[in-house]
């Protein structure tokens, strides 16, 4: 009974991470095809092909990025920008969504230095990402603080703190690998040390 017991276990060890990846890499694949694939599915009907969808909108994008750099088509985009950058309530959104896009994909990414942050009254640590170095241009006194966004453990959520300069301690160690270990509460140690 006990050696059914343990095989239940290391079959649910085994079995689950890589169903639920499968689940996730398939329901992220069927969101992207939809996009345009829904648009297109009324005109191929009987012929459409489960990709297209995510093909055409990857080709679009592309189309876009070099629209953007060509003179007329670039100018028009920054038009659309500031005007999505002046109407209330919508330029708060755009300006996340633009800002958070560009911290992961652009010329200056956050998330790039892990940190480590001493909690103010105890010798304890926290991991964090650097996400701004320089708060001067938000707020002038802020000029000596860093923002450091802390990920919280099991879940997609975290606290941005303001610290000190020289009460950061920037360690080697990729942000992968960190966002690995905190999301897990710490329980990646050990695939991080084998991975280096």
């Amino acid at each position: 009974m006990r050696n059914l017991v343990k095989n239940f276990i290391n079959g649910i060890l085994t079995i689950v991470p890589i169903i639920l990846v499968i689940y996730v890499i398939y329901k992220t694949f069927m969101f992207l095809d939809s996009i345009l694939g829904n648009v297109l599915k009324p005109f191929l009907k009987n012929d459409y092909i489960p990709g297209i969808g995510l093909l055409l909108t990857l080709v679009l994008i592309t189309l876009l990025g070099w629209l953007s750099t060509k003179f007329i088509t670039g100018k028009m985009i920054r038009i659309i920008d500031r005007i999505l950058d002046n109407i209330p309530l919508v330029k708060t959104i755009y300006s996340v969504i633009k800002d958070t896009i560009h911290s992961f994909l652009g010329e200056k990414k956050s998330f790039s230095k892990v940190a480590l942050v001493t909690i103010p009254g105890t010798e304890m640590k926290s991991m964090g990402f650097i996400t701004t170095e320089d708060l001067e241009n938000f707020h002038q006194p802020l000029s000596q603080y860093v923002a450091v966004y802390v990920p919280q453990t099991f879940q997609v959520a975290g606290f941005t703190f303001l610290v000190p300069k020289d009460q950061i301690e920037i360690i080697d160690v990729k942000p992968e690998d960190a966002m690995k270990f905190i999301l897990s509460g710490g329980m990646t140690t050990k695939q991080v040390k084998q991975s280096q």
